[in-house]
């Protein structure tokens, strides 16, 4: 009898923990599902899947069996590959590294662009791994599509900080770029902001998406146009796309494969313990904050990568609130695919989109 109730009581608890990191209240903004965008011709399907192949080859060869990796040495694995994966890239920008407010970064001005506009760009890594120099054959080329001095920050990096210090970092840089361009302060340069964005990708487009939100609540100068690029939105990884499209997101597999059977509500646990904080909070999972009073954003994900609802969800909670969201897909492509241009043709489009769409709004 004793060990009949027990069970009922493990049963119980278990249902309650399902119940509480399983429930999901925002499926009804599964749809709509966003813009989206396909190779126009069976030349460009077959262009396209050649592409995509031989940059997961190259993709499979530079990281390795990430998931048969002890933990810690997954880390260093992923650190070193972030870092060195485009280093033989090509970039045209003056790159100077500066202390923005205690937070190491650099600043990335291609050839002609105008310093008074501000860019601020917050690299992905899972809050792992990533840094400026790893980014920079993508942040020259946002320095070039917008005219603009791109800071690229170099944020504390889990598990040596709590998530808090990334998004800490991301609030004293912007502040401190409000303030100073590449040419030095402000105040000793008389020069100011002509235009303020910001945009960021994976971890990254989180960050961003959280601190436009701090921005709004703070009233600090809000920037005229943010762009999050394939972003975690919710740190419970409740979407459906999250166990749905495990097979098909070559690039976030091998970390997240082992979700395909684990309980949902263990998800939910796993989450907080990564985040350490509490997951629900909007300060770690954006979407389930207010959305309302936000600058234009523009949200990229590919149809076939773990966290598309997560930004699915985000635009349409966003677009319900008021907010001028936009969401655009494309199909077949890797998770953050505009970094490999000009090696996959999908990534000059969404180049080309996020080009129009700053030049919209700033």
């Amino acid at each position: 009898m004793i060990i009949l109730a027990g069970v009922v009581l493990v049963g119980l608890v278990l249902g309650l923990l399902a119940y509480i990191f399983t429930r999901d209240s925002l499926s009804k903004y599964d749809l709509p599902q966003g813009q989206r965008f396909s190779p126009a011709d069976a030349t460009a399907v077959a262009a396209s899947a050649a592409a995509v192949a031989a940059l997961n080859k190259r993709l499979r060869g530079a990281s390795g069996p990430l998931e048969k990796l002890p933990w810690s040495q997954r880390i260093h694995s992923m650190r070193e590959t972030m870092d060195t994966f485009f280093a033989g890239a090509e970039t045209t920008s003056v790159v100077t590294p500066v202390d923005a407010a205690g937070v190491p970064s650099e600043w990335v001005v291609a050839p002609g662009a105008d310093s008074s506009r501000r860019f601020l760009y917050i690299h992905g890594g899972a809050f792992m791994a990533g840094s400026p120099k790893g980014y920079r054959v993508l942040t020259d080329k946002l320095s070039a599509l917008t005219n603009s001095a791109v800071l690229a920050i170099d944020y504390r990096l889990m598990p040596e900080n709590k998530r808090l210090d990334c998004v800490e970092d991301c609030r004293a840089s912007y502040d401190w770029m409000l303030e100073n361009g590449p040419r030095g302060p402000d105040a000793e340069t008389l020069e100011s902001p002509s235009a303020v964005l910001v945009a960021g990708d994976s971890a990254g487009g989180n960050l961003t998406l959280v601190l436009l939100a701090w921005i709004r609540d703070n009233q600090r100068p809000v920037p005229n146009a943010a762009l999050a690029l394939s972003p975690v939105t919710d740190a419970r990884f409740v979407s459906p796309s999250i166990r749905g499209n495990l097979d098909s997101d070559v690039i976030l597999r091998p970390l997240a494969k082992r979700l395909a059977w684990v309980p949902g509500f263990m998800i939910g646990l796993a989450g907080r313990f990564m985040a350490g904080h509490r997951a629900s909070d909007p300060v770690v999972s954006p979407l389930l904050g207010d959305l309302g009073g936000l600058p234009p954003i523009l949200v990229l994900a590919s149809d076939c990568e773990i966290l598309r609802d997560d930004g699915r969800r985000y635009v349409n909670k966003a677009v319900e609130a008021g907010t001028d969201a936009t969401l655009m897909l494309w199909d077949n492509v890797p998770h953050v695919w505009p970094i490999f241009y000009p090696d996959l043709p999908e990534a000059g489009e969404a180049l080309e989109q996020v080009e129009m769409f700053f030049r919209r709004h700033s």
